[in-house]
Parts: structure tokens; sequence; C-alpha cells
């Protein structure tokens, strides 16, 4: 298995273990997340997840509106 690289992550290692933590374990959404890491002073926005090229993601709490209904 190959090593993970944190070389163009703007966090510590340790913040992002943290955040997967909340994210996967706690089962939190992103927004909730967020929320928790600006109560700690870490100014990190949802919306820093992006998607890497071939990668599978999907979109948190999305609201989609079809013919006005």
């Amino acid at each position: 298995m190959k090593p993970i690289s944190y070389a163009r992550l703007h966090y510590p290692p340790s913040i992002v273990h943290h955040v997967v933590w909340l994210y996967l374990r706690v089962n939190l959404s992103l927004r909730d997340v967020e929320g928790l890491l600006a109560e700690r002073g870490l100014d990190v926005s949802y919306e820093t997840v992006r998607p890497r090229r071939c990668d599978d993601w999907h979109l948190d709490e999305v609201f989609v509106s079809v013919s006005a209904r």
C-alpha cells in the first residue's frame, strides 16, 4: 500500500485526521465539521473539499428544484 502524502495540504496532518474522524466516525455533515473547527479558531470552509480527477465524490446537503416544484 502506498503511503499517504500530505505534501499539498494547507493544514497539519493531525488536523486533517481529526476532520476525517469527525466526518466519518461521528457522522457529521461537512457544514457541521466546519462549525466545530470555527469554534476552535480554524477558518475552514466545507467547500474546500474538492474532487481529484478520477475520484468518486458526492455533494453534501444539496437542494434541487425541477420545474419550480
